[in-house]
């Protein structure tokens, strides 16, 4: 939302009742969000410590030097003092300056730049008062092991894309063994993602006859049902919209409950599909694809 609607939004969603706010750098939306934070703390329509702020930093702020300058641009951006959460935002370093590699000479080996260099100034952001916790996003649950065996501070979030068909639920598990929660993004399927990170004939979530079956059952929208499955499994759910009525029904999916064999119905669902695949780094002779990157084969099916 780079046209301005991320203010009317933000400031719609906090009159609604949300709390948490998720912002990256990339967005390219930082001031008109930090707009809105502003306007509806000052009003005393809400309380900055009511809020819970994540951001996220880009892949051309890996190295150590650049980590804490990207930070406090985040933070002067949004009109704030400290971030509840900074996110590594995907395991992948571009070049200085670059938000989206053309070649594959602007894109960085993580030999180059390990993620543990990048973990290590994130901390060094905690120690300094910037933000309160660190985690990660887009990380395996190799990528995410490897970071836990040498964080001094362990990542407390990582934030994955989350949805019938890319259940995630071995990275659940092991997110809920270490003390980490998941937070789901893409949980209605993203649909409104740009078409160049599209694939032709990509299945529907909301158009999928199970999931409308369950919503008729229980006298819900397809989209509740898509985010209280993964409410209901423990997942941090952020569903993205700018129309009232809609965030009014993704706010209202936290109240719903279903039941047992609705969620195992839904369970089936699974296809390993990624609607997000961090296509925009697979390029050749880079060192990033799809295998490297999620730590697994590529078995996309649509």
């Amino acid at each position: 939302m780079v046209d301005g609607s991320a203010y009317e939004a933000v400031k719609t969603a906090i009159e609604l009742g949300y709390r948490h706010i998720d912002c990256a750098h990339i967005y390219g939306n930082e001031q008109d969000v930090g707009r809105a934070l502003n306007e509806c703390i000052q009003s005393g329509l809400v309380r900055r410590d009511e809020l819970w702020i994540t951001s996220k930093l880009w892949n051309d702020s890996h190295p150590a030097a650049s980590v804490k300058p990207a930070l406090e641009l985040t933070l002067e951006n949004l009109q704030l003092e400290a971030l509840d959460l900074y996110l590594i935002h995907w395991p992948v370093v571009h070049q200085t300056g670059v938000y989206v590699p053309e070649s594959p000479e602007q894109l960085i080996p993580l030999s180059d730049v390990p993620i543990s260099e990048t973990w290590n100034a994130m901390e060094q952001c905690v120690t300094a008062g910037l933000c309160r916790n660190i985690g990660v996003s887009n990380f395996s649950r190799k990528k995410l092991s490897e970071l836990i065996q040498h964080a001094t501070i362990k990542p407390a979030f990582n934030q994955v894309e989350s949805h019938p068909f890319l259940q995630q639920t071995e990275l659940l598990n092991f997110c809920t063994e270490n003390q980490m929660l998941m937070t789901a993004y893409s949980p209605l399927g993203s649909a409104d993602r740009p078409d160049r990170m599209k694939s032709e004939n990509e299945p529907s979530l909301l158009g999928h006859p199970v999931i409308n079956e369950i919503a008729t059952k229980n006298s819900i929208t397809p989209a509740q049902t898509l985010l209280a499955w993964n409410i209901c499994r423990g997942a941090v759910t952020i569903p993205k919209s700018t129309n009232r009525q809609r965030m009014q029904e993704n706010l209202a999916a936290a109240s719903i409950d279903l039941a047992d064999a609705d969620m195992q119905t839904i369970a089936t669902l699974n296809r390993n599909y990624r609607f997000v695949d961090g296509r925009f780094c697979q390029l050749p002779g880079s060192s990033y694809t799809y295998e490297s990157l999620w730590d697994e084969p590529d078995l996309r099916t649509g």
